[in-house]
């Protein structure tokens, strides 16, 4: 499998779970232009890098844009939604369990 294989969905994002071992899963995530915007609060941790393309996230009410290489790390329980993405926005997001 190669991780840039990958096309975007005509709506929201979709997501491809590349490892999962002990308490890490490892998940690709692609976006469209039109994200759903849903809320997450997840009870493990997560990292979250943006491989290409870019993002506006909104983080416990605080807007975080990311671009290429950009990363954030999400205690369990933070509340989160991606607003927007460009089309083929590539993500790599890492579970801690």
């Amino acid at each position: 499998m190669n991780l840039y294989n990958a096309l975007p969905p005509e709506r929201g994002e979709s997501f491809t779970t590349l490892l999962e071992h002990k308490n890490v899963k490892i998940i690709r995530i692609v976006s469209s232009d039109t994200p759903d915007q849903k809320e997450y609060r997840q009870e493990e941790d997560e990292w979250v890098v943006v491989l290409e393309g870019n993002a506006l996230l909104e983080i416990d009410g605080s807007l975080h844009p990311l671009k290429r290489g950009e990363m954030v790390f999400l205690p369990a329980g933070t509340p989160h939604r991606v607003l927007k993405t460009a089309p083929g926005t590539l993500w790599l997001a890492v579970h801690i369990f």
